[in-house]
């Protein structure tokens, strides 16, 4: 009886709520029509997941999918079409401003692209949310915006193509918008607000985000002491300066992020008043602090009431001294970085961080050894580890990472001694370069196949490569050993399902021939083998790898170089050709230098990236490469990704240099000396506008400098010393610019700034010198005379 009692409750409940659902109003068709206007403006991206697939006319448009409706009267007062893909232009006579009530609109991630965000916006009076973010609106903010005066969170962030904000209308929007909350303005040009502007904003603000502004002047401190404030990101505004408050801080913040900006002077105590704050980014700022050697309360207290702070980075600074003591509060911890600036200090093993997952050390004056107990005891949740550019001393145990759980291993430019500590099963970067570490690489390494970049470079290695490091692994992006001692011959086995992308193993002792199965290393870009002891032909099958950029093979003894043939389409995207000072002979290759294609055209160089780097979870790895640059050799640590570059001097190539090479447009340095070459200097360099350093030094050139030359407003060093060069140095343009240094060797050259007086050059002597000479002529003249005369008189 009683289940029959509450089940018949049950059933006049559902009934009662049921009717209740029913009798809520339908959305009015001129709003339902309206919305299916603007669904038909557009076009939809098949993709992703529109959510107006759900938009039929036949249904109530309260029931499709971000649209809200009010519950007593049906109008749509919420449209929420975010990362939906719209694609197309949202025009001033859009059906969207018929919807009168809406209170909240969310356009952010679409194509709006063309589109400008409409003054008409100001038609909706109720509007109390606006997200127009990532969607590619252009043009300026227009000033009705600002006549929203119910709005409470108001988004333009990330649109990229805004034009400039307007002081003036920032400052209308500022104090007619009383009841914002949330403002994000992040990539707007902001260049000529006024940071004073900020000091209005509402009381009643919780969030401001204007990162990537342009923003410049002095920022009020006064916004750092907003009652409700809980987030501030003013990032990347280079030129924005201010100090944080000294005193009376008290704020709600949980989030601030300055990074990259001017701000300056010391971190204030006053900053351990914020015990909301999770996050505390200062980065690349211009902090100047100098933290005491004493860990009492009294003198170290900055961080001692922060105990919810997860992230603290205090990078790219002028902080000194050791490291506050008042962090072994910081229990909350999850990323710390601090590095690059001048902390003094033995390793922090005391911070006792049991949920540390980075600490990022790297560039100080850190110094002495690690104590390995204490760290495995302080830091059992540590993933990232960077502590490069220290003082640190030691070694590591073998076997010391292999049960820890760390994916990022970073010990470089340190003195480390000892054998290679083996890495864990789950690192992905791993990197002991530029220490003392000695002994042979051990084939244990393999078992850490979940390994991406191996750096051993500059170190005291012996010994074989294992034959397994070139194939354990399909995750390897870079293995890098140059600068080692290593010896034997590369291993032979590559596989095809390799994604090696760097293989450096110059600077070592390693001999036999090339492998030829590295043309399975089908994402290979940089290969540098330079300065061993190979012996082979020139490998042209290394043409085939359709992204190689940068070749070194310099300082071998490699030979034959055969030219390729003709159509070949080898080298595609070859950068930096090296092979100098090897044994090839014969003439120079024309159909290889045909085959440049990326040194003859844009077309391979639009990667948006300045240098050629790896990118791996908090850091990037940089390709390195020596080259010789303006008769000098260099060690570009970072190799950027428009460097063309040919070095094939010290070599026996001869003959004439072919007239292809006048296609290489992109072409930046030419190095051709050493050789013996003979010919003339083609006129045709003059057409290579990018070139800025060319050596054809100790050749067999011989003709006139062509005047072309002169032309090359980049070229910032010649050398055409020790040829066979003649006649006159040009003196127009940049020629005239170069030392004596450039042209001297070849006797037959003369002119400025060769010493040599080229004939027809020799100014006629002084008047009294030339009246002195003509004299003594005539005197001379006269005396002979005199003298024939008495012969025929037979005086």
């Amino acid at each position: 009886m009683g289940w029959h009692r509450i089940l018949c409750l049950l059933c006049f409940h559902f009934c009662l709520l049921s009717s209740i659902r029913f009798a809520l109003p339908s959305c009015p068709p001129d709003q339902r029509d309206a919305l299916l206007h603007f669904k038909n403006s557009f076009v939809l991206d098949s993709k992703s997941y529109p959510k107006m697939n759900s938009w039929y006319k036949g249904m109530d448009c309260c029931s499709w999918d971000g649209v809200a409706c009010d519950g007593a009267t049906g109008n749509v007062i919420g449209l929420d079409l975010t990362c939906s893909w719209l694609h197309g232009t949202l025009h001033s006579n859009s059906s969207l401003f018929l919807l009168r009530h809406l209170q909240n609109l969310n356009l952010y991630g679409n194509d709006f692209s063309g589109s400008h965000i409409l003054s008409n916006l100001s038609a909706f009076t109720t509007l109390t949310h606006l997200n127009l973010s990532g969607s590619s609106f252009s043009g300026s903010i227009p000033s009705e915006i600002s006549r929203l005066s119910k709005l409470v969170s108001l988004d333009l962030s990330y649109n990229y193509f805004f034009n400039l904000l307007e002081n003036s209308i920032f400052t209308m929007l500022v104090q007619n918008l009383t009841t914002l909350r949330k403002l994000a303005l992040d990539e707007v040009d902001m260049s000529m607000v006024s940071p004073k502007s900020f000091a209005n904003l509402s009381s009643s603000l919780t969030y401001l985000s204007v990162g990537h502004c342009s923003l410049g002047g002095i920022f009020p401190d006064a916004i750092f002491r907003l009652p409700s404030l809980t987030t501030l990101y003013l990032f990347v505004n280079h030129n924005l300066s201010g100090i944080l408050p000294k005193s009376n801080w008290t704020s709600p913040l949980e989030s601030l992020s300055l990074w990259s900006t001017s701000f300056s002077g010391e971190i204030p105590d006053s900053i351990g008043n914020m015990k909301n704050l999770t996050i505390l980014d200062l980065e690349n700022c211009k902090f100047m602090d100098t933290f005491p050697r004493q860990c009492g309360i009294s003198t170290n207290s900055k961080f001692c009431n922060i105990t919810n702070l997860m992230l603290m980075n205090l990078s790219n600074n002028r902080l000194q001294g050791p490291l506050p003591c008042s962090l072994v509060k910081c229990v909350n911890l999850s990323t710390l970085v601090l590095s690059h600036n001048e902390f003094s200090d033995i390793f922090p093993h005391w911070l006792k961080a049991s949920k540390l997952y980075i600490l990022n050390l790297q560039s100080n004056k850190f110094h002495g050894r690690i104590n390995l107990t204490a760290f495995g005891l302080s830091f059992p949740a540590l993933e990232n580890l960077f502590i490069s550019n220290n003082n640190f001393i030691g070694q590591w145990p073998t076997e010391f990472f292999s049960n820890t759980s760390l994916s990022i291993i970073d010990l470089s430019n340190n003195k480390f001694g000892g054998p290679i500590p083996l890495p864990s099963p789950f690192t992905y970067y791993y990197s002991i370069a530029s220490n003392n570490i000695t002994g042979k690489i051990p084939s244990l390494i393999c078992n850490a196949t979940f390994l991406g970049i191996i750096d051993l470079s500059n170190n005291n290695l012996t010994g074989s490569l294992p034959w397994c490091l070139t194939n354990f692994s399909t995750n390897l992006l870079v293995l890098n050993l140059r600068m080692n001692q290593l010896e034997g011959t590369i291993p032979q086995y590559f596989s095809s399902r390799s994604g090696l992308m760097t293989l450096d193993l110059s600077q070592n002792r390693f001999e036999g021939t090339l492998p030829q199965l590295l043309v399975k290393c089908r994402y290979l870009e940089v290969l540098d083998l330079s300065h061993n002891q190979i012996e082979d032909t020139f490998p042209r099958w290394l043409g085939k790898l359709p992204e190689l950029k940068v070749l070194v093979l310099r300082s071998n003894n490699l030979k034959d170089l055969l030219d390729i043939p003709r159509g070949a389409h080898l080298f595609p995207k070859l950068h930096i050709l090296d092979l100098s000072n090897n044994s090839f002979s014969g003439s120079l290759p024309a159909n290889l230098i045909m085959n440049l294609k990326g040194m003859m055209n844009d077309e391979n160089m639009q990667d948006t990236s300045l240098y050629m780097t790896r990118s791996f979870g908090s850091g990037t790895y940089e390709n390195s490469v020596a080259v010789m640059m303006k008769g000098l050799e260099y060690e570009l640590v970072r190799i950027l990704t428009f460097l063309t570059i040919i070095d094939l001097s010290c070599n026996s190539f001869q003959g004439n240099i072919p007239k292809v090479i006048e296609h290489l447009h992109f072409l930046v340095g030419l190095n051709l000396s050493h050789n013996h070459l003979t010919g003339s200097i083609p006129s045709t360099l003059g057409n290579l506008t990018n070139l800025e350093w060319l050596d054809l030094s100790s050749n067999k050139f011989s003709g006139l400098i062509p005047r072309k030359l002169g032309d090359l407003a980049s070229l910032g060093y010649l050398n055409l010393s020790k040829n066979q060069l003649t006649g006159r140095i040009p003196q127009d343009k940049q020629l005239s610019t170069f030392s004596s240094d450039s042209f001297s060797g070849n006797p037959s050259l003369c002119g400025t700034p060769l010493p040599k007086v080229c004939l027809g050059d020799a100014q006629p002597p002084p008047p009294s010198s030339l009246l002195t000479f003509n004299r003594k002529r005539h005197e001379r003249w006269l005396k002979q005379k005199i003298v024939w005369i008495g012969y025929a008189l037979g005086i």
